[in-house]
């Protein structure tokens, strides 16, 4: 408020001031317009010099645009309904920012989803039929399209899956086995004169995630570790 009533205070001042000047320059002619002018000057300079600010007035802070929609989250909800490293669904995916990415960032993306597909060596997208097979451990075995997952790196990412871009449909599968006994018991086949224990085997698959905080390229390949069998470590031979 004090600031305020000085602002005004000091522009009614340089007013009063320049109506004297004009007033003097009408009545004595054109040399006390010059007399006129230098007073303005120094009258404003005295103004500026002498006179402080309000000590209370404090700058507004500046105003900042709305957050963006996506909201970074270090573990996502699905992963609260399940013990597993990754997610086939997800309430909060989301897939409307992740095709605008891939609308704006379509050809960029299609070389690096073409470069994935023929690189993986474990790739088994278009495959999702299981062929009889026998094991010395009893297993599950499925084909998985996560939306989620935990990296290498321990971090929950969103996978590029069943998300559609000019006419292109995005999926990523993996192929899974897990153990269906606990993991270190006696292997069910092996004859028990020999030492063997169950143990669960991981494998390493290359996904296509979307990381809506890289701003120029929101798009990574980054690797992934999924069980991938239910193997059977034979030992020593005992009576």
């Amino acid at each position: 408020m004090r600031h305020t009533v000085y602002k005004a205070c000091n522009v009614r001042l340089k007013f009063s001031i320049l109506s004297l000047a004009i007033i003097r320059a009408v009545k004595f002619g054109p040399t006390s317009v010059v007399m006129s002018i230098q007073l303005i000057i120094l009258a404003s300079l005295a103004i500026g010099a002498f006179a402080s600010p309000d000590p209370n007035y404090k700058p507004r802070p500046p105003q900042y645009g709305a957050p963006p929609r996506y909201e970074y989250v270090e573990i996502p909800h699905c992963a609260k309904n399940t013990t597993k490293s990754w997610c086939l669904e997800d309430s909060e995916y989301p897939r409307h920012e992740v095709q605008q990415a891939l609308d704006e960032h379509y050809q960029a993306v299609l070389a690096f989803y073409k470069d994935k597909l023929a690189s993986t060596e474990n790739s088994v997208d278009g495959l999702d039929k299981l062929n009889d097979e026998i094991y010395l451990c009893p297993s599950s075995t499925g084909y998985i399209r996560p939306l989620r997952a935990i990296n290498v790196d321990g971090k929950w990412r969103t996978i590029i899956n069943n998300v559609e871009s000019y006419g292109i449909k995005y999926t990523q599968t993996a192929r899974v086995e897990e153990c269906d006994v606990v993991v270190g018991t006696n292997c069910p086949l092996v004859e028990s004169c020999y030492d063997s224990k169950c143990i669960q085997k991981n494998m390493f698959h290359r996904f296509l995630v979307y990381n809506p905080y890289e701003e120029n390229f929101p798009f990574a390949i980054e690797k992934f570790k999924l069980p991938g069998s239910c193997g059977c470590v034979v030992g020593a031979f005992h009576l």
